[in-house]
């Protein structure tokens, strides 16, 4: 190998290396504040009801910045709108740990929002400056970054907050973190190449911007409100006017923000399908499990009266597990090919949580079952952005990314206005019942089956990519 070469495999590790730094911080700062929740609402003095407010304010203020990001992206530079993405975290982060008040703190929240647009970005931007089999690498090492950044957060910001005492002082380390990543990104990193023509589409950001969070805001009060109700209906109407309205302008636009009919082919549409369902099982499984675990069974009949440190232990290894498998999915997917990688991992969350519905009764279940399921769910999690990727143009590979974000997040929030509805119908009092767990867990294997059938549906031919370059990982 000569010296041109060797720079330039030492090259490709940096930029790698860097983004997977990024994607840490992204997973770290999307649950490092869960465990801190209790903690912020004493020190501000906030009710119940603002501490959601806390958590939903992040979730629209990314299904308006993602796609807005990513078109951005596609037209004027990945890096550049990476660049950008980053400082809104930075901010965002340093507001929220310094926040005086509510409206602070939720300002900051609002521009921490831009986190869920750095996959997206990056993913484009690897696509568009390295070879195929590399950039494939490279995508499920981010996924897989971001997966372990999730885990590292939670366990990091919960011990963090025990030593320290202050939450504020806490909040300063994704805060630090992120700062950190912004100031790298001056380094190393390339600008892509490919470029979108035309204008932005701004009524088209606008439109989709205000139909995602409007949807979202009718799905959230599902669960509390009731599907009938008035706070429910009104919003998830007025979303999905806004959606046929952005539809009809997008199909009339010279410079769409989304090109609808490439969307609508068969080796496009059944991914975002697989999507939606995917955010219905990845999502709605969480809060389940959760509780019934924590459930005491000598109140519920069911549960094992788990801690938070036993919940902990217990789902570390599907954490792991999904880790590995995200992270292996290029590996994977090079042997038998994508397709078949998502048909088998859908098969295994399937698999496991029609386990979870039959056995549930020992603990020793669950902690079979649930590496089962977090493998499933990492090998998704790996290969569903290189799918959708690879099926869009090059140029609009921001956006493809994007609107797979959104969809998967749309779909989360569907399902937890359904199994949150599923759970208080079947309920004795405020409890559910055990055979309302049964039927969420049922309900999600279901999904993922469809899954499986939309993934082997859709017009995917594999490529052979070139080799990576000696070296060069």
């Amino acid at each position: 190998m000569n010296v041109s070469e060797k720079t330039s495999a030492a090259s490709i590790r940096a930029v790698v290396g860097i983004l997977v730094f990024f994607e840490l911080t992204s997973g770290f700062l999307q649950t490092s504040i869960v465990p801190l929740l209790p903690a912020v609402g004493e020190a501000h003095g906030l009710a119940d009801s603002d501490l959601n407010w806390i958590s939903s304010v992040q979730l629209l203020a990314a299904a308006v910045m993602v796609p807005m990001f990513g078109r951005l992206g596609d037209l004027h530079g990945h890096r550049r709108m990476l660049r950008i993405a980053l400082a809104s975290m930075a901010v965002g982060s340093l507001l929220v740990a310094l926040a005086p008040n509510l409206a602070v703190l939720l300002l900051g929240r609002i521009l921490q929002g831009a986190f869920a647009a750095l996959l997206p970005l990056e993913i484009a931007l690897v696509r568009d400056r390295l070879p195929e089999a590399l950039a494939r690498r490279a995508i499920a090492w981010l996924v897989g970054a971001l997966t372990l950044g999730g885990l590292v957060g939670m366990l990091v910001m919960g011990a963090a907050q025990q030593a320290i005492g202050n939450v504020g002082t806490a909040l300063l380390i994704p805060a630090v973190l992120a700062g950190s990543c912004f100031l790298l990104s001056f380094f190393a990193v390339p600008e892509s190449e490919a470029r979108a023509q035309g204008r932005t589409d701004w009524p088209g950001l606008v439109l989709l911007g205000l139909a995602m969070i409007s949807v979202l805001a009718g799905i959230s009060r599902a669960g509390g409100s009731g599907w009938t109700s008035a706070g429910t209906l009104l919003p998830l109407l007025g979303g999905l006017v806004l959606l046929a309205v952005w539809v009809k302008v997008e199909l009339r636009s010279k410079d769409a923000l989304v090109d609808l009919r490439e969307m609508a082919d068969r080796r496009v549409a059944p991914f975002y399908g697989v999507a939606f369902l995917f955010g219905v099982v990845f999502f709605g499984t969480q809060t389940p499990d959760t509780t019934f675990l924590a459930a005491d069974p000598a109140e519920t009949g069911y549960g094992f009266a788990l801690t938070a440190l036993d919940l902990a232990t217990i789902t570390l290894p599907a954490a792991i597990a999904a880790v590995i498998g995200a992270a292996g999915t290029a590996m994977i997917a090079r042997r038998i090919g994508y397709r078949p990688a998502l048909v088998a991992s859908f098969a295994l969350v399937a698999l496991g949580l029609l386990g979870q519905a039959v056995a549930h009764d020992a603990l020793w279940q669950f902690i079979v079952l649930k590496p089962l399921i977090g493998l499933g769910t990492g090998v998704a999690l790996g290969a569903m952005p290189t799918v959708i990727v690879e099926g869009a143009d090059p140029s609009r590979s921001g956006i493809a990314t994007a609107l797979y974000n959104n969809i998967k997040s749309v779909g989360g929030a569907v399902a937890g206005g359904i199994i949150a509805s599923v759970l208080a119908a079947m309920a004795l009092g405020d409890v559910p019942t055990e055979s309302a767990y049964v039927a969420v867990w049922l309900f999600c294997s279901a999904c993922a089956v469809v899954a499986c059938a939309l993934v082997l549906l859709a017009r995917r031919t594999e490529t052979a990519p070139a080799p990576v370059p000696a070296n060069a990982s």
